[in-house]
């Protein structure tokens, strides 16, 4: 433990403020608004049907690669993935290394999951909306708050790393 920061008391109120905002932010996102107004609480699974498997792959991705970012945000960055309550330190590695968004990826796999589990065309309009909103917000609040924060280290992590998509480069050997 380096600093006061770093006591288990400290430690144990990141976890619970981690868990708090992950049922609140996405939990929301992609789990009650879908199961209410979407037709999720009605999907049977049907283990026969191939669209099913692949629901259930991309939920399952989604839900393990979302549980590693917030587990990223708290042990890197010693924050958690609500704008109220955001890292402290620029996470620039894990998932991270690839795409500056990978929540918000993770956040669309469990959705497209739930899309082949129910055959929803409006859960798909639902996630396209959202998707839109939250280019918005990733666009107009959160790359400018993080400019803010982290001036020009944010600057070479934007210039390198994909918003959403990973970018890839030749790498010259010297």
């Amino acid at each position: 433990m380096n600093s006061a920061a770093d006591t288990p008391t400290s430690s144990v109120w990141l976890t619970l403020r981690s868990v708090f905002w992950a049922i609140v932010l996405p939990g929301c996102v992609a789990g009650y608004l879908p199961w209410r107004f979407f037709g999720l609480r009605f999907a049977v699974v049907d283990l026969r049907l191939p669209l099913h498997w692949l629901g259930l792959i991309l939920f399952g991705i989604g839900t393990a690669l979302l549980a590693r970012c917030i587990f990223e945000f708290a042990q890197i960055g010693r924050g958690t993935l609500a704008p109220v309550d955001p890292p402290r330190v620029l996470v620039v590695r894990g998932l991270y290394r690839y795409v500056r968004n990978p929540m918000y990826l993770s956040v669309s796999l469990i959705v497209w999951g739930e899309i082949c589990l129910t055959r929803s065309g409006a859960l798909f309009v639902y996630w396209l909306v959202w998707f839109a909103a939250a280019t918005v917000f990733v666009r107009a609040y959160e790359e400018p708050a993080l400019r803010q924060k982290f001036g020009s280290d944010y600057d070479r992590y934007a210039a390198r790393v994909g918003r959403w998509l990973p970018v890839w480069r030749k790498r010259i050997e010297k």
